[in-house]
């Protein structure tokens, strides 16, 4: 199966001649929020990308104001909605994709948002963009790939913290801390990341792709470690009292109260 529009709900896909295939979340209206119908979406298009021979190069954006605002449940039946097996399969795929990809990051990137980003090969945010794995804020691990990524790169104890917190980091710390390759005005987000891409599209594809592909096995063989195990840890947390709670507080618009259950 190609990357072509008709299989696509929640993303917008944007075949350029000279091999550039943009990918775009398209829920501006939730900032892009991941309901089940993206999710599924996200564990696929790398596979197509992959197969897709007219494709050499991936951006991957969000239209509107965000990037993605991590997980959105108000679609679904409940959180299982989004399933563990998919979880597993965005992260792969992303990781297994021969092919360049970038991300062009604006506004918030949080939760999964913030991993997908930071698994693209190059990460182009703009000076407001945010990102921060907010999962603990409600009461859930961040099992989706975060404990994968952030750490390798911005180092381990520094990782853990914004992990444990769900704190942002933006502004000059996206660069200093290795979160982004370039940081650029906000106007100038995709226009650099296109750049980038043109580059790399227009370069020795082989050479390229053989570059990067050992990069990431390593990164995939630290993933095959981590995510099965922060998967489950992050499974169970959904059922915690304290996930509850944080549902509940965000209905009544409180802050919760969590109790460690």
């Amino acid at each position: 199966m190609s990357l072509d529009q008709a299989n696509y709900q929640t993303m917008l896909i944007e075949k350029r001649e000279n091999g550039v295939a943009v990918v775009s979340l398209n829920r501006p209206d939730r900032l892009n929020a991941v309901n089940g119908r993206l999710h599924h979406e996200l564990s696929t298009f790398a596979r197509d990308a992959e197969r897709d021979r007219d494709v050499k190069v991936v951006v991957l954006a969000g239209e509107g104001r965000a990037f993605c605002a991590g997980g959105d449940f108000s679609d679904d039946a409940d959180a299982e909605a989004l399933s563990m097996e998919e979880a597993r399969q965005i992260v792969d795929h992303l990781l297994e994709l021969r092919k360049p990809i970038v991300s062009a990051v604006q506004g918030y990137a949080m939760g999964l948002g913030a991993t997908i980003s930071l698994l693209c090969d190059v990460v182009v945010a703009g000076k407001s963009t945010v990102f921060a794995d907010t999962h603990v804020k409600l009461g859930i691990g961040a099992g989706d790939g975060g404990q994968v990524i952030w750490p390798l790169l911005m180092g381990v104890n520094r990782a853990k913290w914004f992990l444990m917190t769900g704190e942002r980091v933006t502004g000059e710390a996206l660069q200093e801390m290795g979160l982004v390759n370039f940081l650029v005005e906000d106007d100038q987000i995709r226009k650099k990341a296109l750049e980038c891409a043109d580059q790399l599209a227009a370069g020795p594809s082989k050479a390229i792709s053989a570059s990067k592909v050992p990069v990431n096995h390593y990164i995939k063989m630290i993933s095959n470690l981590v995510l099965p195990l922060s998967l489950s840890l992050e499974g169970e947390t959904f059922r915690s009292k304290d996930a509850k709670e944080a549902a509940r507080a965000f209905v009544e618009k409180r802050e919760p109260h969590f109790t460690g259950h």
